[in-house]
């Protein structure tokens, strides 16, 4: 898993950065906030920020890039001011969790550890395609900040599609899926639903095959 750490005390990350290591992760050290938000749109499982950096740009200020970029990334807080106000602030930005300097290595690879636990839990419920980002459990769909709202009939056949990429199923085949094998009706209820479904969400390449069905590329 790759980390990306932002701290200034140049002895206190060579030293951080060694137990992370020693720990099997991929890590990552920038020295300001300037260097480090340039990176904010890389894949990263984790970034550690310290949130009182010199220069310009602190803490505060790369989580809101980070979040602006990909709202699931996990992100830790260290500061060397253990005030409430950090803590509540750190996260309504979005912060997994805020450890208080001084703070010993072994804390902190303990807290990256649950924090990389509980992601990687909720990663599972989430798929994304294209620009859109799609959290299975809780039903919302992201495109960057916007929501995308969907009927219920229009979410399962949107997963079903999701989860068997490239696969062409006939009109019949999906009706059994979204709408249940004791439907009965016009197949043409399924080509309603693409059409609002290209609608909301036009980005999916949804295929059509004359004659047959859809597919999803």
């Amino acid at each position: 898993m790759k980390i990306y750490y932002v701290e200034d005390e140049l002895d206190l990350s060579q030293i951080i950065k060694k137990y992370l290591i020693k720990e099997g992760f991929d890590v990552v050290v920038f020295e300001s906030g300037e260097e480090a938000i340039t990176h904010v749109g890389d894949e990263v499982d984790l970034w550690i920020l310290d949130i009182m950096l010199t220069g310009d740009i602190n803490g505060y200020d790369l989580i809101e890039a980070i979040k602006k970029k990909n709202p699931t990334t996990a992100v830790m807080f260290t500061s060397a001011r253990d005030h409430d106000l950090d803590k509540i602030r750190g996260l309504e930005l979005g912060s997994d969790d805020y450890l208080a300097k001084p703070y010993s290595p072994r804390e902190l690879i303990l807290r990256v550890k649950a924090i990389l636990k509980r992601a990687n839990r909720q990663s599972t419920n989430i798929l994304k395609y294209d620009d859109y980002e799609i959290n299975i459990e809780k039903r919302i769909i992201k495109e960057g900040d916007e929501s995308i709202e969907l009927t219920n009939k229009e979410f399962e056949l949107m997963l079903f599609f999701l989860e068997n990429l490239n696969q062409a199923f006939s009109r019949e085949q999906i009706l059994s899926h979204v709408w249940g094998p004791d439907y009965f009706g016009s197949d043409r209820v399924v080509d309603d639903l693409l059409r609002r479904l290209r609608q909301k969400m036009p980005k999916l390449k949804i295929e059509t095959i004359y004659g047959y069905g859809y597919r999803l590329l």
